[in-house]
């Protein structure tokens, strides 16, 4: 009997680390998927970087509490797999959302942005965000708006005068 208590202490602690240590964690529920959805999600995940688990509820619960996250228990109801992310805080939620729109048998719980837990909304509002060079670009194009704006208004007076000169 101490054995199957260890080995449930050690994968509580495996499980509490990576909360702690992951940028992004998103809940889903995946009932309703077939096993070829599911290995198609899966290598989603894997190519974005992504780790994809399935826990028991006991042994998740008690790993979020001792990770702070108290928040968290609520969702953790049912049969609920786990997307854990250490580099990319948008990637799980763009491909699970992404996911969702396709197959409407997963349904995003909840989430973990940053150590902060994000609702079902939160999670999908941050799918939504454009990407980080996306974003880069928009930032850029608002900044040369004026000195492009500028340079045409300065063209069009100087073929004006030309205009009136001739």
């Amino acid at each position: 009997m101490s054995k199957a208590v260890e080995a449930k202490k050690v994968l509580v602690d495996e499980i509490t680390d990576k909360f702690k240590s992951a940028a992004s964690i998103v809940v889903v529920d995946y009932r309703g998927l077939s096993v070829a959805q599911v290995t198609e999600l899966r290598k989603q995940l894997r190519e974005a970087g992504v780790e994809f688990k399935v826990y028991k509820n006991t042994m998740t619960r008690r790993a979020v509490e001792a990770a702070g996250l108290g928040g968290l228990n609520e969702s953790l109801t049912g049969p609920n797999a786990i997307a854990f992310s250490n580099e990319d805080v948008v990637a799980p939620a763009k491909v699970l959302n992404d996911f969702a729109k396709k197959n409407e048998a997963l349904e995003i719980k909840a989430g973990v942005i940053e150590g902060a837990v994000a609702s079902a909304e939160d999670v999908k509002a941050l799918a939504e965000l454009p990407s980080r060079e996306g974003l880069l670009s928009m930032l850029l194009s608002v900044l040369q708006a004026p000195m492009r704006n500028f340079a045409l208004a300065t063209k069009a007076v100087a073929e004006q005068k030309e205009e009136q000169g001739a």
